[in-house]
């Protein structure tokens, strides 16, 4: 039974620093026992996209960035025993894994054992009947919106099997981002399905992990209030975790960034509702007596995370389609140039109104005020800016069709010559919207299945 395992965060999102991956494996390379790299890519919204694109091609649907995360570590990997736990299959861990297997093929790398882990697309499980007559528990009622896609957290447990069984990487799609780390230490420590306290530990190690650099000082500086050494170097995290459940929190050898009990508290807190009861399918956190403790230079101990049974129901969450985000944008510089852009708003709302645009439409002056201005631009309107400078002109809508979305972006691109004088850099996008929501069911529901793969799968 191993004494102390070390995991390192090597994506917080899909579009993650792949070169970071690899120091990051440079460094677990220098360490003994029990290694692995995490790779957190998959969001709400991300597993929905997903969902579309594996609509579209039914070999895609997982997370494109996957192969170039894993062809600069794959065989590194597997050869220092380093296991790899992801959840970039999203909406298709199967066409993942024959990616994996494709890449193995490129490096000649053979004997490879992927863990497949499947069931959590409810779709395929459950009628859409039933779907929509659950409540939500976040976001709003589901209507009559087409229904993209239905996908429940599932816990470690599965992830700890694929392990137990064997693979040197796990593929899984929609699970909780902590059981990443969560399944390696109840594969390496044996810990039981009652052991709340250890259980908790390890869900507050992979809460610290899941988001990559936010803990070694990631999305932290603040220039002159909290400073961050080399930030263009950052060091992803690691995480070395003991059997009692204790942690420490470091990062990626001769790196930049930091590890602190500022950067970890933060972390800590992030998207946490209620410090007492952080609800994940294994354990009911409680961080409220977490103490942390400076360790030595980027190293900060973790201690005192306390745990209570699981809940008897699982999250789920729900993706409908959201119609059309609208965007295009101008920009107004040199004299005059704050008039010139309140022009140019002044014309777009006009020709919204003349083409009969009822969709719900925003105007901003990037420059002027428009982070903390409201749709109606009161603020605005009732600030003082210099009229010589540089102002960009945004005009967004919420559309619910293409055709809607393309007129109103095109508005923008028909300042060119219709417009006030001067404008330039124009750019104008079109985008698909997803819509999300969160349900809970009852654990009897949710059947997910481990697999063991040694060739690409059919």
């Amino acid at each position: 039974m191993a004494t102390k395992v070390y995991i390192g965060g090597g994506a917080g999102f899909a579009d993650e620093r792949p070169d970071a991956v690899e120091i990051l494996v440079g460094t677990l390379e220098r360490r003994n026992g029990p290694r692995y790299i995490i790779l957190e890519t998959l969001a709400e919204r991300t597993l929905a996209l997903a969902q579309l694109e594996r609509r579209r091609n039914p070999d895609a649907g997982y997370t494109p960035q996957l192969g170039a995360f894993l062809r600069p570590i794959l065989t590194r990997c597997v050869t220092a025993g380093i296991r790899i736990v992801c959840n970039s299959g999203a909406a298709n861990p199967r066409a993942a894994a024959a990616l994996v297997f494709g890449i193995a093929r490129e490096l000649g790398l053979e004997g490879l054992r992927v863990g497949l882990i499947e069931g959590d697309d409810l779709l395929g499980m459950v009628s859409e009947q039933e779907i929509r007559a659950w409540p939500t528990i976040e976001g709003l009622p589901l209507g009559d919106e087409p229904l993209i896609a239905a996908n429940v957290y599932l816990g470690a447990r599965p992830i700890a099997e694929a392990l137990n069984l064997g693979a040197h990487m796990v593929i899984t799609g929609r699970c909780t981002d902590s059981a990443l780390v969560l399944g390696p230490l109840i594969s390496e420590f044996g810990w039981t399905e009652t052991d709340w306290d250890l259980l908790a530990a390890g869900t507050l190690a992979g809460h610290l992990l899941e988001c990559s650099a936010q803990v070694s000082g990631g999305y932290f500086a603040d220039p002159g209030y909290k400073d961050v050494p080399d930030l263009g170097r950052i060091g992803f995290p690691i995480g070395e975790v003991e059997a009692d459940g204790r942690l420490v929190i470091t990062k990626a050898d001769d790196t930049g960034g930091l590890v602190s009990t500022a950067t970890v508290t933060e972390q800590l807190l992030y998207e946490m509702h209620d410090p007492a009861a952080y609800v994940v399918p294994d354990v009911v956190l409680d961080v409220t007596a977490v103490r942390l403790e400076e360790a030595g230079p980027n190293r900060v101990a973790v201690t005192g995370a306390r745990g209570r049974p699981r809940p008897e129901t699982l999250k789920a969450t729900l993706s409908v389609e959201g119609g059309f985000l609208a965007e295009g944008e101008i920009t107004y510089a040199g004299p005059n140039a704050l008039a010139r852009a309140e022009l140019a708003a002044q014309v777009l709302a006009e020709r919204l109104r003349i083409v009969g645009i009822q969709c719900p439409t925003r105007i901003d002056l990037i420059g002027a005020v428009s982070s903390f201005d409201g749709d109606s631009g009161t603020m605005r309107r009732r600030g003082e800016f210099p009229n010589d400078g540089e102002y960009r002109v945004r005009l967004a809508g919420n559309a619910p069709d293409k055709l809607t979305a393309d007129r109103i972006a095109n508005e923008v691109i028909g300042l060119y010559s219709t417009g006030p004088g001067g404008g330039g850099g124009v750019r104008k996008g079109v985008t698909g919207r997803v819509q999300t929501r969160s349900v809970l069911l009852g654990r009897d529901l949710v059947k997910p299945t481990v697999e063991i793969l040694a060739e690409a799968p059919l």
